[in-house]
Order: C-alpha cells, then sequence, then structure tokens
C-alpha cells in the first residue's frame, strides 16, 4: 500500500523553515513507501518461485538484486525501478512457459498496478523484462534504459563465473542433457528459435553463450566484475577438458 504525504497550503511553504520540514517528511515517506513496496514485491516473488528450478529460483532473483544495487551505486539511476526490475525480472521465465516470453511482463505488470504503482514505473519494468535476455544474442535489443543496462548486467553477471558455472550444470541436469560431447560442436550462429529449442551438452552453452557475456556488459562496474568471471570459467575449462582426457 502506498502512503501519500498530506498536502500543504502554498503560503505555508513560503515560510523557509515550513518548507524545510515539507520537503523533509516528502523525503521520509518516500522512503517508506519505496521499503514497503520492496518488501511486498519480495514477499510476492518468494511464494510465486517456491518451487522453481535451482538456477532460477529466488536465491538467483537475490543475487541479480544485490548485484543491481552494487552497479546502481555508480549510474545515475532511478533506484526503485532498478530494485523492482531485478526482483520481477524472471517471475515467469520462457523457458518454463513453453517459450512464452509475453507471460512474465503481464504478471509483474498485474502485480505492479495491485500496488498501485505509477504508469511510467509499470511501463519501464515491463519493457526491462521484455528486453532483458539474452535470446541467442543475435537480436536486436528494441528497448534501452539505464536501468535496463544495470540489471542486465547483473542479470548476465549471475550466469558467469562460478554460480554460472553451477547453473548452467543445474539445469542441464534438469533437462538431461549431457555434460559434454566431443562430437557436437557448439553453434554459434543459433537463430532465437534455435537458441530455445536446443538440446545441445552443457558445456556448449559456455560457448553459446556464457564466454560471450563479458564483451556484452553495459556498465563499467560490470565490466570489471565481469573480467574476474571471464577468467574463472577460462580456468574450469581448462580443467575440465584435461580431467575429460585423462590427463590429471
Amino acid at each position: 500500500m502506498i502512503v501519500s504525504i498530506p498536502s500543504i497550503p502554498l503560503k505555508a511553504l513560503k515560510n523557509s523553515r515550513a518548507f524545510f520540514v515539507y520537503f523533509f517528511f516528502n523525503l521520509v515517506f518516500r522512503f517508506m513507501n519505496d521499503q514497503e513496496l520492496i518488501e511486498t514485491t519480495i514477499a510476492f516473488v518468494k511464494e510465486q518461485l517456491e518451487n522453481a528450478e535451482g538456477g532460477h529460483d529466488w536465491w538467483h532473483i537475490e543475487r541479480v538484486w544485490k548485484l543491481s544495487k552494487k552497479i546502481a551505486e555508480t549510474e545515475d539511476v532511478d533506484l526503485l525501478t532498478v530494485e523492482l526490475g531485478a526482483l520481477l525480472h524472471d517471475i515467469a521465465d520462457s523457458k518454463f512457459h513453453n517459450g512464452d516470453e509475453s507471460i512474465g511482463p503481464k504478471k509483474a505488470r498485474a502485480f505492479l498496478e495491485s500496488q498501485k504503482v505509477d504508469e511510467p514505473v509499470n511501463t519501464h519494468i515491463e519493457q526491462i523484462i521484455r528486453h532483458i535476455s539474452f535470446k541467442g544474442g543475435h537480436q536486436p535489443q528494441g528497448f534501452k534504459s539505464l536501468e535496463l543496462d544495470v540489471v542486465q548486467d547483473a542479470d548476465r553477471l549471475d550466469a558467469i563465473g562460478a554460480v554460472g558455472i553451477a547453473r548452467a550444470f543445474n539445469y542441464g541436469g534438469f533437462k538431461n542433457r549431457e555434460l559434454y560431447n566431443p562430437s557436437i560442436p557448439p553453434n554459434l550462429h543459433m537463430t532465437k528459435e534455435e537458441y530455445k529449442k536446443s538440446t545441445a551438452p552443457t558445456i556448449n552453452h559456455f560457448y553459446e553463450k556464457l564466454l560471450l557475456l563479458k564483451d556484452r556488459m553495459n556498465t563499467s562496474t560490470g565490466k570489471r566484475l565481469a573480467a574476474q568471471r571471464h577468467q574463472f570459467m577460462e580456468q574450469f575449462l581448462e580443467e575440465f577438458y584435461h580431467e575429460w582426457n585423462g590427463n590429471h
């Protein structure tokens, strides 16, 4: 529930002290409203993702949310939009809804409208959810904003590094895919539909997406963090092939 601050007659605002008091309480009310909305959103997301696959569950959302706030510290963005976008970005991942990419944005909008969030914020978050995903990496992004840049970087960071490796193999196991098959090379030129329908071994996913993300980050903080995680993945793959070939 969004609390409205009481209005003050314009005459009262002519007094500088009254103006200061009004400004101060405006900030306090705004902060309280935002915090209440964030807490309500967290509860909603946890409920919606209670039985989600381990790589796309509440803990994924929490990591992206925390990373988004970290990146936002160095960017000129609306923090509330960033936080809500991060919390709602995977509310209904199309991978688990027969490829339907419209469910997530619709569900997020319905929730935000139920919380009486301003329409411009609703529309912005809906656009963030519609345009955040990788989708094979060859699709033009039809919407841009600094808030999307931040949330997209955070989401991509959670797809690489140690956690990214764990998530990749967790999802591969969930889909009963091979770990690796030397006879099935990575396909770096998949269409969006081919990418969505791919059943290739999990190792292929590193070359088809994960190793590409470092160079597709938007923010300076995202690029710095991605470089560290990218290096870890390269070290992992080197060790993986050594062990696969019986060299270690």
